[in-house]
């Protein structure tokens, strides 16, 4: 048989080829609009012309150490201009960026800076302490052989400055005086192969060690365009940093941003009251949000919101799904939310509730069902699948029959750093596992109905702990709410609740509060779907605000069973 060819023979050459990377936009945005603020904090203000030079002098200031291709760099800061800045200027070295958590604790970081071989640690003045502690335990560690890396501390104003003098003490460099030396004009090469990798993230997840997820610059390239896309933002656009930029690249937005040419609003504390006064003053029409912090904005103190909002405030959401009563909530108030959902090995959410216009005219309750569904796949993203977990073909579109999401495309990270079977394993038979459960509706929009540990099987029946959660969000009294599995002398497994009450419940009313709870659920839900023990008081959260169910299924468990009625 002859060789199938295309029409021509056409190679590729410098002029019609490069490698994808988001860098290019930082430099557009400095050409386009050089005089238009760029990135805001507290009583700072950068254009973008200052913040173009700015990452090209941390560039030229991390290759005079020799740090460039084949080298991380970490940063532990919550959303200060550095973190940005450093989404451009460490990649524009050839160096690869790992943002790292801020609310992990001395031995998390250890093990991250160990496993990344993080050549350089820039760290905000407020958690110089922890990044010192962790080296600490890196160095007792590896005994001798410990390189230990080059410190950098960012001071902020707004802080004690006993932790800045503390920090330069103890021989960091300050931020500013490490950039001094960079060429403000420096040449900044992009990679050659858009395969290279720009950005290290570490999962949250529960196991012992998490997984570093490795991104490369096409992807980073294509998911900051997907972004805004899918949002439908414009250029300008004014964004809130609500979302933690330690948090999956904060979803490839700052890159995002730079493409728009528009402006950073720098959260430091992430509060309601901050929230919409920002909202009022910088004119914010953008921010992304986990549901935990949607559930603040809903039930903010009248004296912490600025109601009604100055113009309609576009929220994305991820994280977990959020309940339908805030989703609603969000929307009374003139919030538009959009409901995504991804992964870090996804580069953020890949896929999108998409709102559609005969939606509008449905009632308040029906829209908040249909966009508590995790959607479609984004505009970047080539497959999304839900298939059943034994046959791994795809399951009907009937709304009922669960299986595994599965994604593919030039949205999935490149795989995970120095971990092969990790790898063989999540890309086994050419996509991505999520390890999500759930189902496709006849509309093809997917709905997760939980993570494959969180199903709840009782007496055979398996219960679907969201489903559980969405029933229970609506009682007027409760704040949060987790649902596990406990052990059941009679069911095996039985739905047991942990509950965050609204302020205002008296604890000497818990038992009278836990009954009625019960009444309700029995009223709403199918009688197998009730909890049997309801638990008050904090959730524990990850560092990124997911609600830690492991902690809480070890808790069940450490209860006992739920005894056999005697009668």
């Amino acid at each position: 048989m002859a060789e199938v060819r295309d029409i021509d023979d056409l190679p590729k050459n410098a002029a019609n080829y490069t490698a994808l990377t988001p860098l290019w936009f930082l430099e557009r945005a400095a050409t386009v609009h050089p005089s238009r603020t760029s990135v805001v904090h507290q009583s700072k203000r950068y254009t973008w012309r200052q913040t173009y030079q700015r990452c090209r002098q941390m560039a030229s200031a991390l290759n005079k150490l020799s740090i460039g291709l084949g080298s991380t760099v970490a940063i532990i800061a919550p959303n200060v201009p550095a973190i940005y800045e450093a989404h451009f200027g460490v990649p524009m070295a050839g160096a690869v960026l790992n943002c790292v958590n801020i609310r992990l604790n001395a031995p998390a970081i250890a093990f991250l800076l160990g496993h990344s071989l993080a050549a350089v640690v820039m760290v905000d003045q407020e958690f110089f302490s922890l990044a010192e502690e962790a080296l600490k335990i890196l160095e007792e560690k590896n005994k001798g052989k410990y390189k230990p890396p080059i410190l950098i501390v960012i001071g902020d104003e707004s802080r004690d400055p006993k932790e800045l003098k503390y920090a330069l003490g103890r021989g960091a460099i300050e931020y500013e005086k490490f950039l001094q030396p960079g060429d403000p004009e420096f040449a900044w090469k992009p990679p050659q192969d858009e395969w290279q990798s720009i950005a290290l993230g570490y999962t949250s997840g529960t196991t012992a060690s998490p997984k570093g997820v490795v991104l490369a610059h096409r992807g980073a390239y294509l998911m900051s365009l997907s972004g805004a896309l899918i949002w439908g933002m414009n250029e300008g656009a004014v964004y809130l940093w609500t979302l933690p930029m330690f948090h999956c690249n904060g979803w490839c937005y700052p890159w995002t941003l730079a493409a728009l040419c528009g402006t950073s609003i720098c959260l430091r504390q992430v509060t309601a009251k901050a929230i919409y006064s920002a909202i009022a003053k910088y004119g914010v029409s953008y921010f992304c949000a986990a549901p935990v912090v949607l559930n603040s904005i809903v039930h903010a103190s009248p004296e912490d919101t600025i109601l009604p909002l100055p113009h309609v405030v576009q929220v994305m959401t991820a994280g977990a799904a959020p309940p339908q009563s805030v989703l609603s909530a969000m929307s009374q108030k003139g919030f538009r939310v959009t409901h995504t959902y991804g992964l870090s090995e996804t580069y953020g959410p890949s896929t999108v509730c998409a709102w559609k216009p005969e939606w509008d005219s449905l009632p308040p309750e029906t829209q908040a069902r249909l966009n508590a569904r995790q959607g479609v796949r984004y505009t970047g993203l080539e497959f999304l699948d839900v298939i059943d977990t034994q046959t791994k073909k795809p399951v009907p579109a009937d709304g009922k029959t669960i299986g595994e999401i599965v994604l593919s495309g030039n949205c999935v990270m490149k795989g995970y750093l120095k971990n092969p079977k990790a790898n063989e394993e999540i890309f086994a038979d050419g996509w991505f596992h999520s390890g999500d459960l759930g189902v496709k509706h006849p509309d093809n929009y997917i709905e997760i109905k939980d993570r494959s540990k969180d199903i709840i099987i009782s007496g055979g029946e398996n219960i679907s702990s969201l489903e559980v959660e969405n029933v229970l969000y609506l009682h007027p009294a409760i704040l949060e709410v987790s649902v596990v599995a406990r052990p059941d002398e009679r069911w095996q497994e039985s739905p047991c609740a942990f509950v965050t009450l609204k302020p205002g419940v008296k604890k000497s009313d818990e038992q009278k509060v836990a009954e009625d709870i019960m009444k309700f659920s029995r009223e709403k839900m199918p009688a197998y779907w009730v909890p049997k023990s309801v638990v008050f008081g904090p959730l524990p959260k990850t560092a990124t605000g997911k609600i830690q169910k492991h902690v809480l299924r070890a808790k069940a468990k450490e209860m006992g069973p739920v005894r056999k009625s005697k009668l």
